[in-house]
């Protein structure tokens, strides 16, 4: 317990999980590499290394949650780490998307001789932003809203409002990304359509995994919420989520301005 501690710091007890969740990751980038090079067993070493990486996890966050809810151990100066330990992470993925953004925009602004001197490429049929782009930037924003009002509920010890919050949330999210997994199988193009297909899909494909992780992320502090483990004064764990949910607003708002729109109006 913290009491037992002769200072306010957390202190990790020795763990296999994150040497554990490194050969997982290595499993799943091997046969990955081996699987496009057509090595049959590579496609079996990448789900299993991506199993073995979803168990780990799901036994390292079970082990987190105990540390802070049951024993206590997060105390306020730890919770300020971990604040910090998000925020730098945020900020981490923010250059992950600058260098998308920074591969379309040279492509845009001075498209070569080889794609025909032309933004999109001549053959590139694009997307109309204003189908199912725009429907998914309305409801990636009120999933922004709906998070926001689950936060406040729960500062407002209102449990009702809270899981229509969450509820709301989760569907959004489902939402959003079955219609982007119909739009990419209805795409006129693929990534190997020239530099654009290649920046589209990276950046919006990226973009995509961010939301399913985030979705996942929320549902986890929804079946934490019911178990009350959160309270109006300790619930970094949702604080967490929403605002890596915030995040994933903001960036889909750059993709659907200056990809979908800006990118598809160029001439």
């Amino acid at each position: 317990m913290l009491g037992n501690h002769t200072h306010k710091f957390h202190l990790v007890d020795p763990s296999p999980w994150p040497i554990l969740a490194s050969f997982s990751a290595l499993c799943i980038t091997t046969g990955g590499v081996l699987y496009m090079h057509f090595y049959e067993k590579g496609q079996t070493l990448m789900f299993a290394g991506l199993f073995t990486l979803i168990l780990i996890l799901g036994l390292w966050w079970r082990d987190v949650v105990r540390e802070g809810t049951f024993q206590q151990h997060h105390s306020k100066e730890v919770n300020t780490g971990l604040r910090y330990g998000m925020i730098l992470f945020i900020v981490s993925e923010v250059m992950f998307f600058f260098a998308f953004f920074w591969a379309f925009f040279h492509s845009a602004l001075a498209p070569t001789p080889m794609i025909g001197c032309k933004w999109p490429p001549h053959g590139i049929d694009v997307f109309n932003p204003f189908e199912i782009p725009f429907l998914n930037t309305v409801i990636l924003l009120t999933s922004g809203a709906s998070i926001t009002v689950a936060h406040y509920a729960l500062l407002k010890e209102d449990r009702e409002t809270a899981i229509q919050g969450f509820l709301a949330t989760i569907l959004l999210a489902l939402l959003f990304t079955a219609l982007q997994a119909f739009e990419y199988y209805e795409a006129p193009f693929n990534i190997a359509d020239s530099v654009y297909g290649s920046t589209f899909f990276m950046a919006t494909g990226f973009h995509g995994f961010h939301v399913i992780i985030g979705t996942i992320f929320i549902i986890v502090c929804f079946f934490r919420f019911i178990a009350h483990h959160f309270t109006a004064k300790f619930h970094f764990g949702f604080e967490a989520a929403a605002w890596y949910w915030h995040f994933v607003d903001v960036v889909w708002l750059f993709l659907f301005l200056c990809i979908y729109f800006w990118g598809n109006m160029t001439p």
